[in-house]
């Protein structure tokens, strides 16, 4: 089931290991002369978040390596870091994939952005709250939708959450929720048409900001949690037909 779950992943992503690598080169300099596998570690969750490595596909130490110039042991303390994190699996004898998450994570990570997004957004205290940086993923969201950018959407409606957690003003949240979003942008692969998916949660996004801009956090939160419930209901759907239909073509 995997390796059906895998294949048709890789195929409707239509982003090749080769194509994720040659988006690396670019991402050299932010590494520093001095590289740590950390360092390397947060390039490839980004990458893998941005969706330029879909669900399956097979990281090459060689490729991955020369691409960011760093040395074979720090790559593999990244991998071992980004396999922590459950973004990464090594299997045996074939080597590091990056990961197909199950719909029982699925539900587990909607737990998790509950206990996280919902909590930031009630502890915030007195209005005005600092919401440029949820201004500027709406306002990217709705520029990437114009243009037709769905990648750009999705980068987007990331970045949103991940602001929304922001408020809170906790390194340890913020730490906690990019890992959680990247593991879930593993799940947005599945969605055949994205424009579909992920439009009208772009209008939700704006009417949440709007809600947190007049001060009112409570109804924003109200919002948030409904929010999360049609978002884990949607995807829980799709997941579940996409491992359906690879059980029925690869028994």
């Amino acid at each position: 089931m995997a390796n059906g779950v895998e294949r048709r992943l890789a195929e409707a992503s239509g982003v090749s290991e080769v194509a994720g690598v040659a988006g690396l080169e670019a991402d050299r300099a932010l590494l520093g002369r001095t590289s740590t596998a950390e360092r390397v570690a947060d390039v490839l969750r980004d990458r893998i978040a941005e969706g330029f490595f879909p669900p399956g596909t097979r990281l090459s130490e060689d490729s991955v390596k020369g691409a960011l110039g760093v040395s074979r042991n720090t790559l593999r303390e990244a991998f071992r870091l980004l396999t922590h994190e459950r973004l990464l699996v090594h299997e045996l004898n074939r080597g590091v994939f990056v990961r197909i998450v199950t719909v029982d994570d699925l539900h587990d990570i909607y737990r998790v952005r509950r206990m996280v997004e919902c909590a930031a957004v009630r502890g915030l205290g007195e209005p005005p709250y600092p919401l440029s940086a949820v201004e500027a993923a709406v306002a990217a969201g709705e520029r990437a939708a114009q243009d037709r950018a769905w990648q750009d959407l999705s980068t987007a409606n990331i970045r949103f959450h991940q602001a929304i957690v922001a408020l809170a003003g906790s390194p340890r949240a913020d730490e906690l929720m990019r890992a959680v979003l990247a593991e879930l942008r593993l799940v947005f692969h599945v969605m055949d048409d994205p424009r579909r998916f992920y439009a009208p949660y772009l209008v939700r996004n704006r009417q949440i900001l709007e809600v947190l801009q007049t001060g009112d956090a409570a109804e924003a939160e109200r919002l948030l949690a409904s929010y999360l419930d049609d978002s884990q209901a949607q995807l829980s759907g799709a997941y579940a037909q996409q491992v359906s239909q690879s059980q029925v073509s690869h028994p």
